[in-house]
């Protein structure tokens, strides 16, 4: 387990900006309270076997005296690096993401089903969308009840949205929480 290098940082950083702008600043200056200092710590991102971590430096400090071969995680798994050399961000993102999402997307309740299986968003299922999305801006999926259901890549902006044939693609699915039940090895 290693901090990030300056070409990791920024793509790690260029992904979690592409969905929650300059909330950014938010994630990375969220205080910590784990542990056993009265004061607050930070959290920071570490790259553990090709795969980005948001932890505590807490955790991080007491993670030291387990040995790399037997450590399996550290804090929540945000993303991972491909064999290509890509940043991919994982459904364990989420909360991190809904909690300070820039683009919101809210589906009718006859369509979430067809989200969680891990198909795109079309226009029919649509019940709300925020205002001044653009193609290729970052959304994260909500139920009516506001219940964070996933993310994806907007396809269409609000605009064209409202002209937009219902069978047409709004949002291209990226992950969604059935992917815990899906890809259960994996994760």
């Amino acid at each position: 387990m290693r901090p990030l290098d300056e070409k990791e940082t920024t793509a790690v950083f260029e992904k979690l900006f592409k969905f929650v702008g300059n909330n950014l600043k938010n994630i990375v200056d969220n205080p910590s309270h784990e542990g056993p200092d009265s004061t607050p710590g930070r959290y920071c991102f570490r790259l553990h076997k090709n795969k980005i971590f948001y932890t505590s430096d807490s955790i991080v400090k007491r993670a030291t005296n387990i040995s790399r071969t037997n450590l399996v995680s550290v804090g929540t798994c945000i993303g991972k690096y491909t064999h290509g050399g890509s940043f991919h961000l994982t459904v364990q993102a989420l909360s991190l993401l809904a909690s300070n999402a820039k683009h919101k997307v809210w589906l009718k309740p006859q369509s979430e089903m067809s989200f969680l299986y891990g198909n795109h968003v079309l226009k029919s299922a649509i019940g709300r969308i925020t205002e001044n999305i653009a193609p290729g801006d970052g959304v994260v999926v909500f139920s009516m009840s506001d219940v964070p259901l996933g993310f994806g890549i907007a396809a269409k902006s609000t605009q064209d949205c409202r002209k937009l044939d219902p069978n047409a693609i709004v949002v291209l699915h990226q992950g969604d929480l059935g992917e815990y039940l899906r890809m259960e090895d994996e994760l």
